[in-house]
């Protein structure tokens, strides 16, 4: 996992929980790189489950809800710094729905071996849009946290409805229909 998503991860700790918060689920996580991370520096994927599973001991939050949270700090990300992808689109059903075909093959010039999830577009009409998730990890949450942004930045109101298609959350359906 790239390490732009730790660093970004520790940041929003920070922002919602405060530093001692970031000290404590570091020192609780026993990270084999002791949570010292570079944007461009790739880690385990363990290493961001430790971190989240002792937030959300620390917090109570669940962690679907801090990947959510995580996804939707994230977004703020890709504007602040690459926010030649949002201008390229006109509406955010047209965004999404080129994840995989375009987002992601931009993502990897940048980062050429991030391992990034797949998006299949199922269905697609110009106020509705179904794609299947899949990932060796379970992080559709952050997806969805990501695309509620999306949303709001296009000015769009949007249901999101997530189905697992497989129990472990490895591969989901996002059934998506823009309203009002």
């Amino acid at each position: 996992m790239k390490g732009i998503v730790f660093t970004e991860f520790l940041d929003l700790v920070e922002d919602k929980f405060g530093f001692e918060m970031v000290d404590t689920i570091i020192n609780n996580s026993n990270l084999p790189s002791n949570g010292s991370y570079t944007a461009v520096g790739t880690y385990s994927f363990s290493e961001m489950l430790s971190l989240l599973t002792n937030l959300n001991k620390e917090t109570g939050i669940a962690i679907e809800d801090l990947l959510l949270l995580y996804g939707e700090h994230f977004f703020s990300v890709v504007e602040r710094s690459y926010s030649s992808f949002l201008t390229q689109y006109k509406d955010p059903i047209e965004m999404i729905s080129s994840i995989e075909n375009h987002i992601h093959v931009e993502v990897r010039k940048i980062y050429p071996d991030a391992e990034l999830p797949s998006f299949t577009v199922v269905d697609k009409t110009d106020t509705t849009l179904v794609m299947i998730y899949k990932s060796s990890r379970a992080m559709s949450s952050f997806g969805k946290g990501l695309m509620n942004k999306t949303f709001e930045y296009f000015n769009t109101n949007a249901t999101i409805l997530v189905e697992n298609i497989k129990e472990n959350g490895t591969e989901v359906k996002f059934s998506i229909a823009t309203h009002g």
